[in-house]
């Protein structure tokens, strides 16, 4: 059991992440990856998945088994929605005595390869090799299921806030799911081992994790920024939609009415999205979105809020309409959903 300990500043500082973190996906995933649970949920991407694993996964599976601990240097701290390198530049900036320690207590659950040796001593080729395998894995194994993954935590993200408004605090933390029980000042979480985490004034970040399975899980380190990364409801079939085939226009109505770049970023504005990440994920440049996000403006289906230097566009009320006519469409609504 893991118990989380709250004081009232604490019930104060409880957030909810904004979108998906890019290393829990990626070390949830490849925990999950080498597991046989969840297959209602997750059989099809694994079976997808497996042929197409890239060379550095051999660099992730030993540092992140299937049970049991894995290292904290892994999640770093990375502040709401950066960048993937942004993270790995943070996790490669992981103090020696921090990736010493770290290892040697993998090392006492789980019998490590030689080159390991290396990163604990902060050898900076081996962090180089991580970082590129971290960079691989995701590209190769993760984006092509991206938007699903992004939308499902978007979705949970709006169930979470719909509590907080609904319930206060006490409301938020008593309904994470089947895992927690809310027993005021302490939230009980189903967990492997014993665990105390005591805020003390800190805050908590809850994560919402699409790879996360089956219950919630947190750091090691209790002095660390706190963090609960929880599990989350999966659209049906997810994972077959997203290794089909490319939509063709006469399949993707809101591709045709928009034009298909237009439409994805339609679709990641829902919630919000910088010009920045919106180029990253379709993979074009940022004068093409501006380009696209001006004539969606235009349209009166985005409207967009500059500051500090970034454009941060969200869906209108028209735009949103739009997109809940597609999901409903696509049998996409919300009783379309697994549950944890």
């Amino acid at each position: 059991m893991l118990r989380i300990h709250f004081t009232p500043d604490d019930m104060a500082r409880v957030k909810v992440a904004r979108g998906p973190d890019f290393l829990w996906e990626i070390t949830n995933s490849v925990q999950t990856l080498q597991r046989t649970d969840g297959e209602r949920v997750f059989g099809t991407w694994r079976r997808w998945v497996r042929p197409r694993l890239p060379q550095g996964r051999r660099l992730l599976s030993p540092l992140l088994p299937p049970y049991g601990y894995s290292p904290d240097f892994l999640t770093p701290t990375s502040g709401d929605r950066p960048t993937l390198q942004a993270a790995i530049d943070t996790l490669l900036g992981t103090p020696r005595p921090r990736l010493r320690t770290e290892l040697t207590r993998l090392a006492t659950s789980t019998r490590l390869p030689r080159w390991t040796r290396a990163l604990a001593e902060g050898d900076a080729d081996t962090l180089a090799r991580l970082g590129d395998a971290l960079r691989a894995y995701q590209a190769q194994v993760l984006l092509p299921h991206w938007r699903h993954v992004r939308a499902d935590i978007e979705a949970d993200r709006a169930r979470r806030l719909q509590s907080l408004m609904d319930g206060g605090t006490e409301g938020l933390l008593a309904g994470l799911g089947p895992d927690t029980r809310w027993c005021p000042p302490v939230l009980e979480v189903t967990y492997p081992v014993e665990q105390h985490l005591y805020l003390a004034g800190r805050g908590l970040v809850l994560q919402p994790s699409f790879f996360c399975w089956p219950a919630p899980t947190t750091l090691a380190d209790g002095q660390l920024p706190p963090v609960l990364v929880h599990p989350i409801h999966h659209t049906a079939g997810w994972a077959s939609r997203s290794v089909g085939p490319t939509p063709v226009a006469g399949r993707d109505p809101l591709g045709r009415l928009l034009g298909r770049t237009r439409a994805e970023l339609l679709r990641a504005a829902r919630v919000g999205c910088t010009t920045v990440e919106a180029a990253r994920m379709l993979q074009v440049t940022h004068p093409a979105v501006s380009q696209h996000m001006n004539v969606l403006r235009a349209a009166g289906l985005i409207t967009t809020v500059r500051t500090a230097g970034r454009a941060f566009h969200l869906a209108t009320a028209e735009g949103r309409a739009l997109l809940t006519a597609e999901d409903r469409g696509a049998g996409g609504g919300p009783g379309d959903a697994t549950p944890m």
